[in-house]
């Protein structure tokens, strides 16, 4: 869904050029059938297609150097770390002591580095390959035989034809990912989109999906620019979720190496108090994800082009 057009001038609608400018590249994003996104772009530095994903990498005007796969922008530059600081520091601030992480997904690297900066942190293992994802995921999770304290989903948006959708199923949950958890352990995945009228399209169901599984799972949210949007994680565990603001604070102030720059306990309250409208859906949510009753964002991967051909 991701388009790349370069124009010498502004259009007046019927395909003329109004006033002749210096040649600009934009790139635009489809996030539903009647809404469209764009920014202007300095260069393409990649362009580039797999069997299972479209790939590429922009430097863009407001958001720095971008990732983009199959049309759907996957971490920006600039704000890059409103989402990877969601990801990660919740999870391990609320666990008693993590030292063994799982990370699916991560491609990028960022998840990592911030998994590192906490000092009790002893191994992480990512698995991110251009494989059938889901196959290696899986694969990766049942074939070892520890256990970790947190596991980390970092995938691909869930859509259409798209290699991740699998891995948000109630199956993967109950059967892979929680036998992989020690005693307290905590996942936490990403989970789309979660403003006011995108948080149904998979937040909510991966939400419920999560509680079908889990004794305690958190839904939290925060704004991403370059998203477009505000975004969604969800945390689960059979420990509870206990820590009040100043107590986050203060395990950042013991265990994380520097400071963040989004993220502190005050902030992750907010982000996890959700909206009116949001906690009445998520409340009222009954749809459980599956391989055969799967949701996705709106657009298509690889695949289901192909198949379209």
């Amino acid at each position: 869904m991701g388009e790349i057009s370069c124009s010498n001038g502004i259009s007046n609608g019927n395909g003329h050029a109004m006033v002749v400018q210096r040649k600009s590249c934009w790139y635009e994003e489809e996030i539903e059938e009647n809404l469209r996104w764009c920014f202007a772009l300095n260069s393409i530095l990649h362009t580039g297609a797999t069997q299972y994903q479209d790939i590429q990498l922009l430097d863009t005007k407001p958001f720095g150097k971008a990732l983009v796969i199959d049309g759907k922008l996957q971490s920006a530059e600039i704000d890059e770390f409103i989402y990877h600081e969601s990801l990660v520091h919740p999870a391990l601030l609320h666990h008693q002591l993590p030292k063994t992480i799982f990370i699916m997904g991560g491609g990028e690297g960022s998840t990592a580095r911030e998994l590192l900066r906490h000092r009790s942190v002893e191994k992480v293992v990512m698995c991110d390959i251009d494989e059938p994802v889901v196959v290696r995921g899986r694969a990766e999770l049942q074939r070892k035989e520890e256990c970790y304290d947190v596991i980390i989903g970092d995938l691909a948006d869930p859509i259409e034809g798209g290699p991740c959708y699998q891995l948000y199923t109630k199956t993967f949950y109950e059967l892979t990912v929680k036998p992989r958890l020690n005693q307290g352990g905590i996942f936490v995945t990403q989970a789309g989109p979660a403003g006011v009228f995108s948080h149904t399209e998979v937040f909510s169901c991966i939400y419920n999906t999560l509680k079908q599984v889990f004794k305690y799972v958190v839904p939290y949210s925060a704004h991403i620019p370059s998203y477009a949007d505000i975004w969604g994680w969800v945390m689960a565990s059979d420990t509870p979720f206990l820590l009040n603001a100043d107590e986050l604070d203060l395990r950042m102030k013991q265990r994380i190496k520097g400071e963040n720059r989004y993220l502190d306990g005050k902030t992750f309250t907010s982000a996890s108090t959700l909206s009116k409208a949001v906690r009445k859906s998520l409340d009222s949510e009954t749809h459980v994800y599956s391989e055969g009753a799967a949701r996705f964002i709106y657009g298509h991967g690889t695949a289901h082009k192909h198949n379209q051909g």
